[in-house]
């Protein structure tokens, strides 16, 4: 059963929220303030974290900050596309405004529990000739093993899950956050380049393709 916590300063509405995720038999765990809430994130591990953004104690863009490998939902009744942008850059899943339509809410729940189930579940990645190995940095390109970087892994394994689509390079730095912080729009040219380099002293075939002016896609 999934577990998910819900940040929520006004009672009302995180009685709501705590009884509709309990009729779809989720676990709810309850945090009224950012304070308790990262408490709460230091002690267990959640599927999915719903958040306020106006919060007694620590608000709710620092702990988007905070956490880096479980998916957020923002419940905010901040309305502004600016604030909205924010959240999502800074790391947040998605953003819901109050008030909100609770089919709308369990839909975004379940599209989010989903996807982070899905890539979780992901042994290796497969493409062409190439085999990405889950978690451990490595590589094998016709079977010889190639050691990346943290983010070079991050990076590529990112290209391959969307390997049908063309990342853009905003997209990908914000995929690749949950993985590692020392990543920009000019050190990501320089890390693709890193794997091209490392790719190209086992196999002369151009695995990674550059899309002028938007980002990158695994080639055809």
């Amino acid at each position: 059963m999934f577990k998910i916590l819900i940040v929520e300063d006004d009672i009302s509405i995180h009685n709501v929220i705590q009884e509709l995720l309990k009729k779809q038999n989720y676990i709810t765990y309850n945090a009224y303030s950012g304070t308790e809430a990262i408490l709460l994130l230091e002690k267990e591990k959640y599927d999915l974290i719903l958040l306020d953004l106006m919060l007694p104690g620590i608000e709710g863009e620092e702990i988007i900050k905070k956490v880096k490998d479980t998916p957020i939902i923002v419940l905010s009744a901040k309305i502004s596309s600016n604030d909205k942008v924010n959240c999502l850059i800074a790391g947040a899943n998605d953003y819901i405004t109050k008030p909100f339509d609770s089919n709308e809410l369990l839909a975004r729940i379940e599209v989010q529990l989903r996807q982070n189930n899905k890539s979780s579940s992901i042994e290796t990645l497969k493409y062409k000739d190439l085999e990405l190995l889950k978690d451990n940095n490595i590589l094998l390109l016709s079977h010889q093993k190639i050691n990346l970087t943290k983010t070079e892994y991050a990076i590529l394994k990112q290209l391959l899950l969307n390997k049908t689509q063309i990342m853009s390079k905003n997209k990908l730095l914000d995929l690749i956050s949950y993985d590692t912080e020392d990543c920009d729009e000019n050190s990501l040219k320089v890390h693709i380049s890193n794997i091209r380099k490392k790719i190209k002293k086992v196999s002369d075939e151009n695995y990674i393709e550059s899309v002028w002016g938007i980002g990158f896609k695994m080639s055809d």
